[in-house]
């Protein structure tokens, strides 16, 4: 029995087109980009070229890519990068864990932390969020913050923020404005990214999520956004990144992100009809499921993305019995898949920590088909009915 993976927001099968252009790479032989010498000058030159390349996928300028290991670096460097000594810092309570815990850490150092809720719909109130931002909640006036991360598409759940009324909302606010950053690494290639409407001045996405190689992210900076090294001992990516180059990955993660802006529209489409099959098929079998985020057809909705709370049943349980069944799928973040915490973004949604527990996430990808689905409806009635 052929298995079926429905975890792709964890990560992707790296697309044909950009395994040959990494091996490729990997088969030239290319040396350091940092090697003043020939073979050096090569590898900066497909550097540069995947630079260029990606800037024009993201419609940014070339000098605003940086390119990382991937969106968790990404988001480390825009919160540790941006905030001055003393400045506040706004997230929503649904981000990844790699927005939520740098800012942990920086509360520690001093830095208020403001944490804007969410609605049953796990979708911002972006009114309470500029009130956070500018320091007009509660009852006495606060400095406005430094910095706000609200992500563009939730990685468990799949509701797409507001991002373009917030960045309005900022940015018709007198005197400068907190900077704002997102996580947009889920949103590429099933959303328009246009970062200049959004008004963001700092965006993190991550290649593996689009078919690309693991150990590749860039850090979108507009141009003018100041930033400090959270690393040191070289020189690259403007001395914000030291380290050598991967050259073939980064020439690989340029060539996904380019496809997946590329067939945004026509995989968005099929996944959000893959998707409603698999809650149709779930719904019928299961009349007490309850399907997490904005409802399955609404535009605040990540394509192909579903979380679904099913009666009765542990979902960390429920993921390890659906997989010896042939079923790949997953509870919450897989950064925390082998936690035993009930999942921070279902509580900050509002349910009690037994439900909290109970979330199955399913997330299509480019490979998956309809008969996919049937089959995966057809192993969750098995498994629990």
């Amino acid at each position: 029995m052929k298995r079926v993976h429905l975890d792709h927001n964890a990560t992707t099968p790296m697309r044909p087109e950009v395994r040959e252009r990494l091996l490729e790479v990997l088969d030239s032989g290319a040396s350091n980009p940092s090697s003043l010498h020939a073979s050096g000058r090569r590898a900066r030159m497909l550097v540069d070229e995947a630079r260029e390349r990606t800037a024009a996928a993201l419609g940014v300028g070339e000098d605003e890519v940086l390119f990382t290991s991937g969106g968790t670096e990404s988001n480390n460097l825009a919160l540790f990068g941006t905030l001055a000594a003393g400045r506040a810092l706004v997230t929503s309570t649904v981000e990844h864990s790699s927005v939520l815990e740098p800012a942990a850490r920086l509360a520690q150092a001093g830095h208020p932390w403001r944490q804007a809720a969410v609605g049953e719909d796990g979708l911002i109130d972006v009114g309470l969020v500029a009130q956070l931002a500018l320091g007009q909640a509660g009852s006495s006036a606060a400095e406005p913050a430094g910095l706000v991360s609200v992500m563009a598409a939730n990685n468990e759940v799949g509701m797409v923020q507001p991002l373009a009324e917030l960045g309005r909302r900022l940015a018709e606010a007198p005197g400068p404005g907190p900077l704002l950053h997102t996580d947009a690494v889920q949103a590429l290639g099933r959303l328009e990214t246009p970062l200049r409407a959004w008004g963001v001045d700092l965006a993190s996405f991550s290649a593996h999520k689009l078919g690309g190689p693991q150990g590749v992210g860039v850090l979108y900076r507009r141009a003018g956004v100041a930033l400090r090294p959270h690393l040191v001992g070289g020189g690259q990516e403007g001395g914000l990144r030291p380290g050598t180059e991967n050259v073939a990955a980064i020439v690989a993660a340029s060539h996904a992100f380019e496809l997946a802006v590329r067939d945004r529209e026509v995989f968005a489409a099929r996944a959000s009809s893959l998707a409603l099959e698999l809650w149709n098929g779930l719904r019928e079998s299961f009349p007490g499921a309850l399907l997490m985020g904005p409802p399955i057809d609404s535009v605040a909705r990540l394509p192909g993305t579903l979380n679904v709370v099913l009666p009765h049943v542990d979902g960390k349980v429920l993921v390890t019995r659906l997989d010896l069944e042939g079923l790949e799928v997953s509870a919450g973040s897989a950064c925390a898949s082998g936690s035993l915490e009930p999942s921070h973004v279902l509580l900050a949604m509002g349910l009690d920590e037994q439900r909290a527990r109970a979330g199955l996430r399913m997330s299509v990808g480019r490979e998956t088909t309809r008969i996919d689905a049937q089959q995966a409806v057809d192993i969750v009635r098995r498994t629990c009915g």
